[in-house]
């Protein structure tokens, strides 16, 4: 009864028209939010999708971009050149370049190697305590080798590999082939810059870097590269010659033969395996 008299005192007039404006203002504001969705929309250029989808998705940051969606857009953008991921495979990249419309040929897959091979056979200038970081100890007079261009083998590249291809051995860093994708983090990492990209398929790299004359190397380092030019003499491919005192090898001209590696005093030319 108490119902009855309640409902039968509402005015519905006002309740049908409270609803009416209610619905009224919910589509305007609908409509409202699908124009100015459309007028304000961020255009996007759908290649960036489609080279995000050719590249490894790894997101390592290796090329300096903020991910492989980050490169993509730097691709398209003009800023980042086709071949910035080095894990991207050759055909991808072929792909990624008939996007952008331009042609594309190069691109041989790369690895990392670390050119020292001195480690515990070169000698400190003092003992370093302190956080074990590459960077913080090269801080310190250039870090603790005698060898300016030295590894310390205290490991930033070993913990900025997400694929643990690089461990230390023997002081020194050392790049597992078998594991490395040539992302780039540990080139990034080192403090030395003495880890640089080579071709995949080639035979042989040079485990130094060091640009000091025989006599200042043999006080230093006993493994560390004289300059004394016998590789660049032994080879008949006009593929290994010395600047700067050290051995540069050009890889479009060696045939792995690996005769100036059998050659070389210092084993400074080193196999890859």
């Amino acid at each position: 009864m108490n119902c009855f008299l309640l409902a039968s005192s509402v005015n519905w007039t006002t309740v049908w028209i409270a609803l009416a404006i209610m619905f009224g203002v919910s589509i305007v504001f609908a409509l409202l939010i699908t124009v100015i969705s459309k007028v304000f929309a961020v255009k996007t250029d759908t290649r960036v999708e489609e080279i995000t989808s050719l590249l490894p998705n790894a997101n390592c940051g290796g090329c300096g971009y903020p991910g492989c969606a980050g490169l993509a857009q730097a691709i398209v953008d003009g800023k980042a050149p086709i071949d910035a991921c080095a894990q991207c495979v050759k055909a991808n990249r072929i792909k990624i370049a008939n996007i952008m419309g331009v042609s594309f040929e190069g691109g041989e897959e790369t690895i990392a190697v670390v050119h020292c091979t001195g480690g515990i056979k070169c000698e400190d200038k003092y003992e370093y305590n302190g956080y074990g970081d590459c960077k913080s100890q090269s801080i310190m007079s250039g870090g603790r080798k005698m060898c300016e261009v030295g590894c310390m083998g205290v490991g930033s590249c070993v913990d900025a590999c997400p694929y643990y291809a690089v461990e230390v051995k023997e002081g020194v860093a050392v790049v597992d082939q078998s594991l490395c994708v040539s992302c780039g983090n540990c080139i990034l990492a080192c403090p030395k810059k003495i880890i640089e990209r080579i071709p995949k398929s080639a035979k042989i790299y040079i485990g130094c870097s060091s640009r000091c004359k025989g006599k200042d190397v043999t006080l230093m380092c006993k493994s560390g590269c004289i300059g004394c030019g016998i590789c660049q003499r032994t080879c008949k491919h006009d593929a290994i010659h010395l600047q700067n005192n050290v051995p540069v090898i050009d890889y479009s001209k060696c045939i792995g033969c690996k005769e100036c590696m059998a050659k070389c005093p210092r084993h400074v030319i080193r196999e890859l395996k």
